[in-house]
């Protein structure tokens, strides 16, 4: 099964919008899914503390920032 990891914090309003689409798209096909805090992980909060939020499917990266719930179905069709 996919796994999709959303890497944000809180008070973030992009995190909150792409949360949305992808559960949207959770209602439409199945997949595992992972919300990450940068807060939590110094070396994460390195990485991303301006990029947020970043998607990834099965580890690889399939957005910043945002997300459409069609990229987010073409990156899960592509990691089959």
């Amino acid at each position: 099964m996919h796994r999709v990891t959303l890497y944000s914090k809180p008070g973030c309003h992009l995190c909150d919008v792409v949360e949305q689409v992808i559960g949207f798209v959770r209602t439409q096909r199945p997949f595992e899914f992972e919300k990450r805090n940068i807060l939590d992980d110094p070396a994460t909060f390195e990485k991303y503390q301006h990029e947020i939020p970043v998607i990834c499917v099965n580890g690889r990266e399939i957005a910043r920032h945002q997300l459409t719930a069609a990229a987010l179905e073409n990156a899960l069709d592509r990691s089959a």
